[in-house]
């Protein structure tokens, strides 16, 4: 059964509409527009109430570049965003970048919540997680938050930096933080004999490693998910596979789960929406995730 799932702890993100290839959203006290790809209806709310709500527009230069609008100069260009479940509590910086990012990605949130909650019901007082492709760190943050200890892997120093901020101002320490391709990364754990109780994967659709290396999901991520799940913990352990990609189904995340790992427990598949207040809901990637508790 394909499940749709959608965050219920927000108190600092609200997406308040989307349509017409745009999203608007509140980010603590700060309400963008932002390009939303996926958004190919027609806005609910009238154009002048996305003119009246909304702080700051990103305007695109390209499909992957532009410069960010402030109506009113004195918005910040910084500000601080806090999200709680019952397990932990952790803060982000948020920025305007040029690729329209900001710092997370809230529909990710439900993730946080199966993690933090595998973590507080494993007997391991400790368990260890590794979270790959790991942008700013919400998963690394929510994992430490938890108790775990916690590796975060990303291939572009910038964001690993972002993430260790965000690590800081979530009163929290001793993430290890590396800066590496996460293939290259997955193989030397499976030489060193490593093992983990939670695995994270958000792998984007194409990325590059510290090195060039290249990545590109289709052609990767059946030799990703092999090499992983041998990282598993065999007594009790939990795994999330997160994809972006238009062209992925649930069933594909689904297939690539069970040929990789075909012992797997309590397996659930589906895909991650943003539930508007104007009533639409905004489809924002599939996903596959299972565990195992002693």
């Amino acid at each position: 059964m394909i499940q749709l799932l959608t965050p219920t702890h927000w108190k600092d993100y609200e997406l308040i509409d989307c349509g017409d290839f745009e999203k608007l959203e509140r980010f603590g006290n700060v309400v963008l527009i932002r390009p939303e790809p996926q958004a190919v209806w027609k806005k609910v709310l009238p154009q002048a109430e996305w003119q009246r709500l909304h702080d700051i527009r990103f305007k695109g230069r390209s499909a992957t570049s532009g410069e960010w609008i402030k109506k009113n100069p004195a918005t910040p260009d910084r500000w601080h965003v806090e999200y709680k479940n019952p397990e932990a509590a952790i803060k982000f910086r948020l920025a305007m970048t040029s690729f329209k990012h900001v710092g997370i990605f809230p529909e990710q949130a439900v993730n946080w919540d199966y993690i933090s909650g595998n973590i507080k019901k494993f007997k391991n007082p400790s368990p260890r997680v590794l979270n790959l492709f790991a942008y700013t760190g919400g998963a690394s943050l929510i994992a430490r938050g938890a108790g775990a200890d916690t590796t975060h892997v990303d291939s572009i120093r910038q964001v690993v930096t972002w993430g260790n901020e965000n690590m800081e101002l979530s009163g929290l320490k001793d993430i290890r933080w590396v800066v590496e391709d996460a293939l290259k990364f997955v193989k030397r754990e499976l030489k060193r004999g490593k093992k983990y109780n939670g695995i994270i994967l958000d792998p984007p659709a194409y990325g590059h490693g510290p090195n060039g290396e290249k990545w590109k999901l289709e052609d990767h991520i059946n030799e990703m998910m092999t090499d992983v799940v041998q990282l598993l913990d065999p007594e009790e352990h939990f795994l999330i596979l997160n994809t972006y990609s238009l062209g992925f189904s649930a069933v594909i995340v689904e297939n690539l789960i069970t040929s990789a790992f075909p012992q797997v427990q309590n397996l659930e598949i589906g895909e991650l929406y943003l539930q508007a207040t104007s009533g639409i809901k905004l489809p924002l990637g599939v996903f596959g995730k299972f565990y195992k508790h002693k």
